[in-house]
């Protein structure tokens, strides 16, 4: 894959974010013609052989990058995390159902959900409104006060086969369809340093990965479902990749009472078409395929390690996990050392590695007798960001719903951008 120089803008969004300079070269050089056809991918039928390959080929690299089980189909389906909500409440709801030979009510059946930020609080909004049993067996804010850590497994709701909610499933004859988390909140900045492993083993994890896929590795083997919207760490968004294991793969037509899963949100239907059920976003799959090659490519990797960065011969997860410890571990430490900047997550081991949200204050963090001026810090930040995009540190806002500062630091940013934001981080406390 063709190489080239630093890009002229830093981009620190969230999503839809940075794709590898190497990976937009390479597109727009097969542009007009993808694999010699003389067409655009994009127009080419998706029934064709050239998009077969490729589809087929996106579907080994990835399983090569997290060393997904022969058991596990991967699936490519439009849409984002939102979609994956709905999907996974009717897809499981359906499964589990099935496993209790159709007897009792389908709505009785629990839901369980971790909910450590703003994306795990929308997926239990969203099975709500589609009637399930929701159970909120761990809820980051109201234990800690904020989305500022996780809690200890152990103070779960489901985490004691002795506690209340486990001794009524048995009396009742009931286990819930899955246990859901998100394994990286994007906007309160919020990674699992761990999967869970003290609920019911019979029950399914199912995990949303959609902004630290493919940072770091995975053991997939643990999982029943894996879903990532693509457009942060893989590629641009319309796409979403969902991993899931072979015995979870039962719909409903609607008989025995249970609502039929959507064709479009109907992963046995997906999985049995190879993911052709219907025109999927092909482009957005092959950028994809482009980021999965750039991750395997030795000399890629070196590339974006730079001369002066780089440590030893790694590709693929591996390399990954390595630059992205480094670079996290770079940015969290200029925070830390500085009078004006507060991490939001509190929470070491819970800091994510992909988002990095804190705050700006006057008031410097080590003055006991500080007061903090909301307004005048609101638009210190608001100033910070204006600086930052004048010297190309693009999308440093944080989320709308919560403000402050958020750099998102996935795979695609460069170790030397990361320093770049540190001096500039350092330069622009001076100012306080």
């Amino acid at each position: 894959m063709s190489q080239s120089t630093t890009p002229h803008k830093w981009n620190f969004g969230a999503g839809p974010a940075m794709i590898p300079r190497p990976v937009l070269l390479r597109a727009q050089a097969e542009f007009l013609n993808y694999n010699d056809t003389g067409l655009s991918l994009m127009e080419l039928s998706h029934r064709s052989a050239p998009y077969e390959q490729l589809n087929n080929h996106a579907q080994q690299q990835l399983r090569t990058l997290l060393n997904i089980p022969s058991n596990y189909k991967i699936i490519f389906m439009q849409g984002g995390g939102h979609t994956q909500f709905a999907a996974v409440v009717y897809n499981l709801l359906a499964w589990r159902h099935h496993k209790n030979a159709h007897q009792g009510d389908w709505k009785d059946i629990p839901v369980d959900y971790i909910v450590t930020g703003a994306w795990s609080a929308k997926a239990v909004e969203e099975a709500k409104r589609l009637g399930a049993n929701v159970r909120v067996v761990c809820d980051a804010k109201k234990a800690l006060g904020g989305y500022k850590g996780i809690p200890a497994e152990s103070t779960w709701l489901t985490s004691d086969p002795a506690g209340e909610l486990r001794t009524q499933d048995a009396a009742n004859n009931r286990q819930p369809a899955y246990l859901y988390y998100c394994d990286n909140e994007t906007v309160n900045g919020v990674e699992f340093p761990f999967v869970p492993s003290m609920h019911n083993a019979d029950v399914p994890i199912v995990c949303d990965m959609s902004s630290n896929i493919l940072s770091r590795p995975v053991d997939v083997s643990k999982f029943g479902v894996i879903y990532a919207g693509a457009q942060k760490n893989i590629g641009p968004a319309g796409v979403s990749v969902v991993i899931v294991r072979e015995d979870l793969l039962h719909t409903s037509e609607g008989e025995h009472g249970l609502l039929p899963v959507p064709l479009m949100l109907d992963y046995k239907t997906m999985a049995k078409n190879n993911s052709l059920y219907n025109t999927p976003p092909m482009f957005a799959i092959y950028i994809s395929s482009l980021v999965f090659e750039w991750l395997l490519d030795a000399q890629a990797q070196k590339v974006q390690d730079g001369e002066a960065y780089f440590v030893g011969e790694k590709v693929g997860v591996e390399a990954a996990a390595a630059r992205n410890e480094r670079k996290a571990g770079k940015l969290y430490k200029a925070l830390e050392e500085s009078k004006i900047y507060r991490i939001v997550v509190e929470d070491k081991a819970a800091r994510s590695k992909m988002n990095v949200p804190f705050r700006i204050s006057a008031t410097h963090k080590d003055d006991p007798n500080g007061v903090v001026d909301k307004k005048r810090d609101e638009a210190i930040e608001a100033e910070f960001v204006a600086q930052a995009e004048a010297q190309g540190l693009l999308q440093l806002a944080g989320h709308r719903s919560v403000g402050g500062i958020r750099a998102s630091i996935y795979n695609a940013m460069t170790e030397e951008g990361v320093d770049v934001l540190v001096k500039f981080l350092q330069e622009f406390a001076k100012q306080y």
